[in-house]
């Protein structure tokens, strides 16, 4: 078995942690702050665009190869793919210091949260037969 729109999607994936990685290591030096955010907004906000990242995709992308390795229809493995990359791009924009409310932050919550509950429930309909 390939996992195509797995393999896929966390090719487009990859290139975004890369990013927020980058943006956190690359702020440290300039902080001297090797450990936490050293009381610095700025490397906290860095820090936590990069975590929220971590915190949802890797479970999610268990979820995907599940889901495709059970045999799930391309179109919803696609469709949950494509809501977990958009709320990747988006998250970054819409976490910001002084807007709690800024639309990309929902989006990219809203399109996180979408993806992991589609593939919860083909997972759940494909195994346990709901």
């Amino acid at each position: 078995m390939s996992f195509y729109v797995t393999t896929l999607v966390a090719l487009a994936l990859t290139p975004i942690w890369l990013v927020l990685w980058l943006g956190v290591t690359s702020a440290r030096p300039g902080f001297e702050t090797s450990i936490g955010d050293g009381g610095h907004s700025t490397l906290l906000l860095k820090i936590r665009r990069h975590g929220n990242f971590i915190e949802w995709v890797p479970l999610t992308l268990i979820l995907m190869l599940l889901a495709e390795a059970q045999g799930a229809g391309r179109f919803w493995l696609l469709a949950a793919g494509g809501l977990l990359v958009l709320g990747r791009l988006a998250h970054p924009f819409g976490l910001k210091e002084t807007e709690v409310h800024h639309p990309l932050r929902y989006v990219g919550n809203g399109t996180n949260f979408l993806a992991a509950v589609l593939l919860f429930g083909t997972l759940a309909r494909l195994h346990l037969g709901f």
